[in-house]
């Protein structure tokens, strides 16, 4: 334990959580300069209906070649530093960002972008197809860096949580996200421990993934309880399959009920997982809708950074620490605390109270729509290494009696009511006053 009381300066260029920061803070430096967004544009994949080549037109091909040699000269200078395999990483990543982009193009396709099928659950399927057709060879398998390439794009993600907007909703949005959100964790996580008797870290990804906020939610608290790869798997499988189930399904239900805009948008907000699933199904209501239920998921993403910390500590100082050793110390906490969480703090930090004030909301907004499409491939690139990663015979034992489908399915439907009822008190107006008006 002495040797680890001391801060090892090394870890800043060895460790794969610093360079998560150190990539999503030179993303976001180069866009606040100019370069990206104002030299370079990043492209985006285009909607499309019958030809899939008008996703991408032929002035975006230089831009996606540049964003390419870009992300592979970053990853192999990490690579290096971290000491790791990295002889075919620039043919392993090209194929694994090619298929970042296929999954994009089939995702932008109008009537399956309708339904919801985004470019996840594509890039998450056709990794696993590969993967369980004939297997990853092994040339591909530096190319597949999940959890590099998922904390990247949280740290970018950071950048999105204006903490001015936490102040939208008042108390009303903190009951909502902050109350309801950790009680669900929190009670499902017991449920699959004590009463389905599930391991620790399978129970606990599963858990986050119904309550806090699906896919990202699920990879951050993996990795503060270092949970097996192939429990995350399973967490953002189920998660991906419900976000587009309740996507389609909120409105239609809210409809329904008869709920005013401004309590169906709090309610999706606080219940659907993906935050564009969110913002697509809460403008299928109304403008309205959509405000509180993008504002609602926002406050709840300020979640991912503190829940992920607070499972690293109890995981160091209860879960992992035998009754007979002595208590773990301040520098044993620091070191299993996710460091991309630091830079997903920092980046929200930054843009809220320091870029705002200075540029402006429309200046910091131009910034988030320029690392738009990075953060996107970021998180394509996670879920294509998921799925290449992972093998339905060795997940298959861990569904087994079904517990991980139970546990997420109650969890999901726990978290609706728990969420309706609250949403309902706070924000109907029959108890209190409305904070948004309705017109």
């Amino acid at each position: 334990m002495k040797d680890r009381m001391k801060f090892d300066w090394t870890s800043l260029y060895k460790k794969e959580d610093w360079w998560a920061c150190w990539i999503g803070f030179l993303i976001l430096a180069l866009s606040i300069i100019g370069l990206i967004g104002i030299v370079y544009t990043p492209p985006s994949v285009r909607s499309w209906t019958s030809n899939p080549l008008e996703a991408i037109s032929a002035a975006s091909v230089p831009g996606f070649l540049i964003l390419f040699v870009g992300l592979a000269a970053i990853y192999l200078v990490a690579l290096r530093a971290m000491g790791e395999r990295r002889k075919t990483y620039v043919p392993a990543f090209l194929i694994v960002f090619a298929i970042a982009i296929v999954s994009m193009i089939i995702a932008r396709q109008a009537t399956l972008g309708s339904y919801g099928l985004g470019y996840p659950l594509w890039a998450l399927a056709i990794g696993l197809f590969i993967s369980n057709l004939k297997g990853v060879p092994e040339w591909l398998k530096p190319g597949v860096r999940t959890e590099l390439y998922i904390k990247c794009g949280l740290v970018l993600m950071g950048a999105q949580i204006l903490l001015t907007r936490v102040l939208e909703l008042g108390p009303y949005g903190l009951v909502i996200a902050w109350v309801v959100t950790p009680t669900v964790l929190y009670l499902m996580y017991l449920y699959g421990t004590r009463k389905l008797k599930m391991e620790k870290a399978l129970a606990l990804p599963i858990s986050a993934a119904s309550s806090v906020c699906g896919v990202s939610a699920a990879i951050a608290v993996g990795a503060a309880c270092k949970a097996k790869k192939d429990y995350i798997t399973i967490a953002v499988g189920q998660s991906l399959v419900f976000t587009v189930l309740m996507m389609v399904a909120m409105p239609f239900i809210s409809r329904l009920l008869g709920l005013s805009e401004l309590v169906s948008g709090a309610w999706i907000g606080g219940t659907v997982d993906s935050s564009g699933a969110v913002a697509a199904s809460g403008e299928l209501i109304g403008p309205i809708a959509l405000n509180a239920a993008v504002t609602i998921k926002m406050i709840q993403n300020v979640l991912i950074g503190v829940i992920a910390f607070i499972v690293a500590f109890i995981w160091v100082t209860r879960v992992e620490r035998a009754s007979e050793e002595a208590k773990p110390s301040p520098w044993e906490i620091w070191f299993r605390t996710p460091k991309f969480i630091i830079g997903f703090a920092v980046a929200s930090l930054a843009f809220s109270f320091i870029l705002t004030p200075l540029m402006g909301e429309e200046g910091v907004s131009g910034i988030l729509q320029a690392i738009g499409p990075i953060r996107e491939m970021f998180f394509a690139l996670a879920f294509v290494s998921i799925g290449l990663s992972s093998n339905f015979r060795e997940l298959g034992r861990y569904f087994k009696g079904g517990k991980p489908l139970t546990l997420y399915w109650i969890g999901q439907s726990f978290n609706l009511v728990l969420t309706f009822v609250i949403v309902w008190l706070l924000l109907s107006g029959v108890l209190f006053a409305v904070p948004w008006t309705t017109g």
